[in-house]
């Protein structure tokens, strides 16, 4: 299997994006990326939209439902908004959406900051492996992985995919 081009992918996100957020009549958009690959991601849209727009950054680690399994990982770090949550319209951005718990635990985050507007979910790539009822409103691509089957996103700048073989 061939990985799409995530340049390509940011590109007609871009598109999306802007279609998505004018037909919901969005202007001022707060734009907040899930660390560490969503921040890239997000870095990378917002270039594409050439937006000077601040870009806040979550890291859910302690709001995930599985930290009391896996523990504090070494490279937490605390979240960033550099806005106020409470009434805004958010578009809240990953890289990968796979079970849908990474978004539950995002989206657990930005409730303890205040009541959005709304929430856009904007991902690079889409598993369609969903444990969780969690779709994107924007995504760059849907792919359907085997089960011994990853994808990894390198960056952050170039973004680059990479299809990793777990059985080997």
């Amino acid at each position: 299997m061939s990985l799409p081009n995530p340049a390509e992918l940011i590109s007609q996100m871009a598109i999306r994006l802007t279609a998505h957020l004018e037909h919901r009549g969005i202007s001022e958009p707060r734009y907040i990326g899930i660390r560490t690959g969503g921040v890239w991601v997000a870095q990378a849209l917002l270039d594409a939209l050439g937006s000077q727009a601040p870009l806040g950054t979550l890291d859910v680690s302690f709001y995930r439902d599985d930290f009391s399994q896996n523990g504090l990982h070494p490279q937490v770090r605390p979240s960033a908004l550099p806005f106020e949550i409470e009434g805004q319209h958010l578009v809240l951005i990953d890289d990968v959406l796979m079970s849908g718990r990474t978004i539950r635990a995002a989206m657990n985050e930005l409730f303890d900051y205040g009541r959005p507007a709304s929430v856009t979910l904007v991902c690079l790539l889409d598993l369609d492996a969903a444990e969780l009822p969690i779709r994107p409103n924007v995504v760059g691509a849907t792919l359907t992985l085997a089960a011994h089957e990853r994808v990894k996103l390198s960056g952050p700048a170039p973004l680059q995919l990479e299809l990793q073989d777990l059985a080997l």
